[in-house]
């Protein structure tokens, strides 16, 4: 289960893009904490410490204690925007949580013991519908990701998130994975369907049209 990480954050005096820019020349991210009936609150989080924690793959699933000049507040990413050509991180939105509130939240799945799967021997392709899954679950039981075991996994197969366990948390029916047959692979035979009765097409001609004689006007 996710635990809270310190996180060292420095209050901002600046806000706007005159502000933003000058936190970032100083080897920084801007942020906003905001949520849990509090005033939204700028600050800045040191970027090396920002990459780090995004390189985990559970940034937006992990619980952090914000210390801000001593005080620590309790936050979970939201959303984190990037530069869209050189995708290092610009910006950071942390929600206020309470110790016992429960929220929704994607959590990453990751898959075991390919090599142990009949289907992927045989040439199969593990189709990976949800690289994570959307669970309502309490702050302090977030787990840091899914563990799926691709153990006796056959073509054909496939992985539902009913599949996954977890203490106090309620996750939405959905498919994780199939392993639908290789490119080269003859289709599985199919029953022989009886065929259909078709009743016969009736044709139904025009009725001829009467001519008729002109009448002569004399």
């Amino acid at each position: 289960m996710a635990e809270a990480h310190e996180l060292k954050a420095w209050a901002r005096e600046r806000i706007g893009t005159g502000g933003a820019r000058a936190v970032r020349r100083e080897g920084r991210v801007p942020a906003i904490v905001y949520g849990d009936k509090g005033e939204p609150l700028p600050v800045a989080i040191d970027y090396t410490e920002v990459l780090k924690q995004l390189n985990t793959g559970h940034f937006q699933s992990t619980v952090y204690m914000l210390d801000l000049d001593g005080k620590k507040t309790r936050v979970i990413p939201r959303d984190v925007q990037r530069d869209p050509v050189k995708d290092f991180p610009m910006h950071v939105d942390f929600l206020r949580v309470s110790a016992h509130a429960t929220i929704n939240i994607d959590v990453p799945v990751h898959f075991l013991n390919e090599e142990e799967s009949p289907g992927l021997k045989r040439g199969g392709v593990l189709n990976v519908v949800r690289h994570e899954v959307e669970v309502l679950c309490p702050v302090d039981s977030i787990p840091e990701a899914f563990e799926i075991d691709l153990t006796g996994l056959d073509i054909g197969d496939t992985i539902h998130v009913s599949a996954i366990t977890i203490r106090r948390a309620l996750h939405r029916p959905s498919t994780i994975a199939t392993s639908p047959l290789p490119p080269s692979s003859p289709a599985a035979p199919r029953r022989p369907t009886r065929p259909r009765k078709r009743k016969p097409l009736r044709l139904k001609l025009p009725k001829p049209k009467r001519l008729r004689k002109a009448r002569r006007r004399g």
